[in-house]
């Protein structure tokens, strides 16, 4: 045993504040360190974004912004007014154009009606003279004149005709069809006969057509179903409203030959 463990120590015991001290020390660094990387963690893991403020709209920045729309608007409807004017001009010329066509067309069509009129007229007089020079040196047996020269009175008034239009139903006094013309051309001889050519096909006394004289009333089709009549007028020829394309004419009676005939006067 050693000679001095008797002895009791004289050293003081450590406090145990400084041991505590330091033991808080150690924690809070330690705790600065873990909240300093943990912080470090977060501002890692988050995107670093850069934020630029923009300047502010003053209200003489947007007075111009304004005005500046305010032209370009105004441009646009000038642009569209002048297409519209251009439009409406082109318009105008295209229908003035028509209807100059239209005016040189019509006064075309004037003027040839006019000459076909002219022509019609010279035409209808040389036939009107071929029909007097035919009744006049017409002979004995085809050409009897009745008494106060009621056939020559009816024979007038269908020369006069030659030339009219043909139209179904029509009685005069520019247009005829064929019962009306020998209706309204006996009526001048005071001889009131039917309407229609079946009914005239049955009048006055038959005869033969190898035996005619003017002013025979000639049918064409059966006795009382006649469908249509005409005048005989000499020389192998009838006068008679014939159909729309020809109208009121002379024409020989051997290129259409009637089937019978009828003597009124």
């Amino acid at each position: 045993m050693s000679h001095t463990a008797h002895i009791p120590s004289h050293r003081k015991p450590r406090p145990q504040r400084a041991s505590k001290l330091r033991a808080g020390v150690a924690g809070g660094v330690l705790s600065t360190l873990a909240v300093a990387g943990t912080a470090g963690s977060a501002h890692a893991a988050e995107p670093v974004t850069e934020t630029i403020e923009m300047p502010t709209l003053t209200t003489e920045l947007a007075t111009k912004v304004a005005a500046s729309a305010d032209a370009t608007q105004q441009a646009a409807d000038s642009y569209k007014l002048l297409a519209e004017q251009d439009e409406a001009a082109s318009k105008a010329a295209k229908e003035a154009k028509e209807a100059k066509a239209k005016a040189v067309a019509k006064a075309k069509a004037k003027k040839k009606a006019a000459e076909r009129a002219a022509e019609e007229r010279a035409a209808r007089a040389a036939e009107r003279t071929t029909l007097s020079a035919s009744a006049d040196s017409g002979s004995a047996a085809d050409s009897v004149a009745p008494a106060s020269g009621s056939m020559g009175a009816v024979i007038s008034f269908l020369q006069a005709q030659v030339g009219d239009a043909y139209v179904m139903g029509a009685s005069g006094p520019d247009s005829w069809d064929c019962s009306s013309l020998v209706q309204a051309a006996f009526k001048q001889a005071g001889v009131d006969l039917p309407r229609v050519s079946q009914d005239q096909s049955m009048v006055g006394t038959e005869v033969g057509t190898g035996n005619l004289q003017v002013g025979d009333i000639l049918y064409w089709g059966g006795k009382g179903s006649a469908y249509h009549v005409g005048v005989y007028i000499g020389n192998g020829q009838y006068l008679d409203a014939a159909n729309p394309s020809k109208g009121v004419v002379i024409q020989d009676l051997s290129g259409y030959p009637a089937d019978g005939a009828v003597r009124v006067l």
